[in-house]
């Protein structure tokens, strides 16, 4: 199963700020965790090679805490005094990134002593923004939110005030509660302001841009991202702009635009993506004196062919889907005037990701030509890029572009492979090593996507990209370690990556996620579960799995976690677990494990049906388990199941066929069997045999013939009109194991239990026969007496009448001995019928066959079996059958010694 992720907004973390081990990050630090030694200490002295690390200079330490990401930063300083002092050097800590972690003010309060050179912050959410101001970061020149969709005018409005040295302010995507009164405060506080960029604000009227222009002389750069009403000819009045974006903002009168805008005469980029610009307005911005820059792309009235517009300049240089970008950029980076070129690509490459970004979030059709020939090579060009927001968001643009379709997990083939051609998978991965927590989360992202694709998952094999992910999984970043976890389920899928995924340590990494990830990291669990559920499906790694305390980990999700999602994978991870029968003990282990049965049967009820599913199918596998079958059976399993398969005729397929596969398991003991008819089971399961899904009947069939070994589930299949459904099994399924199980049960029913209904009777003794008849080689039979039942001639018969897979199932001895017993049977329909039966359950090489040959040779069927190979009255097939029986027992005890 694989999972991609095409949304670039994260919801807020909701983790305690305690501690590493909470997930937040960064780590407060506590005099009392701080060996209490006057100077240095030796943390790790490797004294065979001589290092001493007690003895670097300070300058050397803090170059080399400077490499470190702020979660590690902070940690070094509870090594000793003299790190904890150098830690917290405030040139350390000119920039901060929090937007992983929920700022409280225990966290704010932590850290305010590192934050009086603080020029640059990143946070995420509406809810730490009110708690920025207890860092005390009065030199705060840049500041950065996402996700601030709560953010309102009082916050801002604080937040601003307390700031006035900001000289960038950024914040998005959706501001929906950020009023024009908010934005005359920005003005009015952040005098020195030179870059503010907003995106989704409802309305920007003439008076919040005239207090821009009035209060923040030094304003170059604006940008005003997906506003529903934006006054443009207030802006002809902001004369210091020399960038400005309104991308995707709507109801732009560009005829007033033109005439406002040619009013800016230090005008070098205009950026007017994803909005309705007509040609006309085009050809004005391009004509403006200064211009250098105008990017269009996803301008519908420009790209619809009948208003295409056609410009070539040596000075200028316009972006759009029919100019050629990577021409432009290069363009624009020899620009004569160096310093003003180096700000121009910045800016170009900022608004590029953007305008990126959200076309590929909007999935419109009819761009596979773009992306193919342009939009791809643009985004590898992007994440090289020395900005860390542009390479955040390119890489998350790579994310996006590739899934066409979230909810089945489709991978556009073409544009993966040409992100794997243009060199894009080691770019990605020299990102996802980086130390900046945001790029590595956004490009474990990207590689998790694109390894839907098989080829491109092997390119991040070969490229060393499972060691990467298996690293960053242990990240206590949760969006690193939710996207690498999300990359090592989709690489999972490949069998040709199970064992080194194993080997690269992956295993313990996801079961410690699994096992210690705090409460609000459901992202985190259920990407740590479903690749375990993958990595589970191998019966090598399912050992690596339970000897990593992955069966506990697994169990205490499904027991104690209310997300869905984690819920599912968590079933599922069990349920493979459990499904390698007798080749390790991993399903006797899953059922020891306390709450898993009682927590499996629980989710059977869940409102999600792919929980209901993955559950029932854990309990399909547990039950064949002795001791497991009759513990879920105690657990309130039979009723469960019961309710699930008489409510699940509307559901899918495959949970139909799990609850019908469980029903089976559990009606293998007769006392389930009883109970089960008891409650109600019959029914439903007649009605799944009725299916046209192979997979479904044929588990319906399977269970139906459990149950009609009981006269009373006998009667109640009749009763509820089950003679005509397994009537049809026999003789259409295209499954042979639906045919085979369907006339067993047929045959279970009127061998004698069921002395009425002869109309019934009589349908299913001709469907039987008929079944028989359709796996007995006439020409084969008819050769064996004559060759004096040689053994060539017996083979011919046994291979044209083996069904494979009938050697997977398991008889008790009381079914073998009705088979038995039903070589006796007054009808040769019945004989035949068993005879066939016992020889499926012991043909050689069969999963159970020396189970099956043991038990024919205690009960002494020996004798009987002679006897209806040696009867002149029963049909050649039954004769043929019996005697290939006699043979498989002998070549059964020669095994045996």
């Amino acid at each position: 199963m694989r999972r991609v992720r095409r949304k670039c907004v994260h919801t807020l973390a909701t983790k305690s700020s305690a501690g590493a081990e909470n997930g937040d990050g960064i780590a407060e630090e506590e005099e009392s965790r701080i060996p209490k030694h006057d100077g240095q200490v030796l943390v790790r002295c490797e004294r065979e090679s001589g290092v001493d690390w007690t003895r670097l200079a300070d300058d050397t330490l803090l170059g080399l805490f400077s490499l470190l990401n702020y979660r590690d930063r902070a940690s070094v300083g509870s090594v000793c005094r003299a790190w904890h002092a150098l830690s917290s050097s405030p040139s350390l800590w000119t920039s901060l990134d929090l937007r992983a972690h929920t700022l409280d003010s225990n966290m704010a309060s932590s850290l305010a002593s590192r934050c009086a050179k603080l020029s640059k912050l990143k946070f995420r959410g509406a809810s730490g923004a009110s708690l920025i101001i207890d860092l005390q970061a009065r030199q705060l020149k840049g500041l950065i939110g996402d996700g601030c969709k709560d953010l309102t005018d009082a916050t801002l409005s604080m937040l601003v005030a307390r700031h006035e040295n900001l000289e960038s302010l950024q914040l998005g995507p959706e501001l929906e509660k950020i009023t024009n009164e908010a934005i005359k405060v920005v003005a009015v506080c952040c005098r020195r302001l030179k870059c503010l960029r907003l995106a989704g604000i409802r309305d920007v009227d003439s008076e919040a841009i005239g207090d821009l222009v009035k209060h923040c002389p030094s304003l170059t750069e604006l940008a005003l991202l997906d506003c529903a009403v934006v006054d443009e000819a207030a802006l002809g009045e902001a004369k210091s702009l020399r960038y400005l974006s309104v991308a995707g903002s709507r109801n732009i009168m560009w005829t007033q635009a033109m005439q406002a805008w040619s009013k800016l005469e230090n005008l070098v980029a205009l950026d007017v993506s994803r909005t309705e610009v007509t040609p006309a307005a085009v050809m004005s911005f391009l004509s403006a004196p200064r211009l250098r820059v105008l990017c269009a792309l996803s301008c519908s009235a420009l790209e619809d062919g009948s208003n295409s517009v056609s410009y070539v300049s040596k000075d200028r240089v316009l972006l759009a889907r029919f100019t050629e970008l990577m021409n432009g950029l290069a363009c624009i980076s020899s620009l004569e005037q160096q310093d003003e070129s180096r700000v121009l690509v910045c800016w170009t490459e900022w608004v590029l990701s953007h305008a990126l970004l959200r076309i590929a979030e909007n999935n419109t059709q009819g761009l596979d030509a773009f992306w193919l020939k342009q939009g791809t090579s643009v985004m590898l060009r992007l994440i090289k890029s020395m900005q860390e927001d542009v390479q955040e968001r390119a890489a998350t643009a790579l994310a996006t572009f590739v899934v066409v379709d979230d909810e089945n997990a489709t991978v556009d083939s073409s544009r993966a492979e040409a992100v794997m051609h243009g060199g894009g998978i080691r770019s990605l991965l020299d990102l996802a090593r980086s130390s900046r927590e945001g790029v590595q989360s956004e490009a474990a992202k990207a590689i998790a996507n694109l390894s839907v694709n098989a080829e491109v998952a092997k390119a991040v094999a070969t490229e060393g990209g499972i060691n990467i992910l298996a690293g960053l999984a242990r990240s206590p970043n949760r969006w690193v370690a939710e996207e690498a976890a999300g990359g090592l389920w989709n690489l999972s899928v490949g069998e040709e990556h199970k064992g080194a995924i194993a080997d690269a340590g992956a295993i313990e990494a996801l079961v410690d996620l699994a096992l210690k990830w705090p409460a609000g990291g459901e992202g985190v669990l259920e990407r740590a579960a479903g690749a375990l559920a993958n990595l589970a499906a191998d019966d090598k790694c399912s050992m690596k799995v339970a000897n990593a305390g992955g069966v506990n980990a697994l169990v205490n999700l499904a027991r104690f976690c209310k997300h869905e999602g984690v819920q599912e994978q968590a079933a599922r991870a069990l349920a493979n677990l459990a499904a390698h029968g007798d080749s390790n003990g991993n399903n006797a282990a899953v059922g020891r494990e306390a709450g898993a049965l009682e927590a499996l049967v629980k989710l059977t009820c869940s409102n999600h049906e792919g929980v209901r599913q993955e559950a029932a199918g854990a309990l399909w596998n547990l039950s064949f388990d002795d001791r497991n079958r009759e513990a879920i059976a105690a657990a309130g399993g039979v009723e469960a199941l019961v309710a699930l398969a008489q409510g699940c005729s509307n559901g899918s397929q495959g949970l139909q066929e799990r609850a019908a596969g469980a029903l089976w398991g559990l009606s293998v003991s007769e006392e389930n069997s009883i109970a089960i008819g008891r409650e109600g089971g019959v029914a439903p399961l007649v009605a799944l045999a009725r299916s046209d899904a192979e997979d479904v009947h044929e588990t319906a069939a399977g269970a139906l013939w459990n149950l009609a070994f009981n006269p009373g589930n006998a009667l109640r299949i009749v009763e509820e009109d089950g003679v005509s459904a397994l009537v049809r099994l026999c003789s259409s399924s295209r499954s042979k194991m639906a045919r085979f199980m369907a006339a067993l049960a047929l045959a279970y029913m009127f061998d004698g239990s069921i002395t009425k209904n002869g109309v019934a009777r009589q349908s299913a003794m001709k469907n039987i026969e008929a079944f028989v008849q359709a796996f007995s080689d006439q020409p084969s039979l008819a050769a064996v007496p004559a060759s004096q039942w040689g053994p060539s001639a017996l083979q011919q018969v046994s291979d044209s009448a083996r069904i494979q897979e009938a050697g997977h199932l398991r008889c008790s001895g009381a079914e073998i001995g009705r088979f038995v017993a039903m070589l006796r049977n007054g009808s040769s329909v019945l004989r035949s019928c068993a005879a066939f039966a016992l020889l499926q359950f012991t043909m050689p090489g069969g999963r159970h066959a020396l189970h099956h040959a043991n038990l024919l040779q205690r009960s002494g069927a020996a004798r009987v079996l002679r006897g209806a190979a040696a009867s002149t009255t029963a049909p050649l097939q039954a004769r043929v059958f019996a005697r290939l029986v006699l043979r498989n027992l002998e070549l059964c005890q020669s095994e045996k010694s």
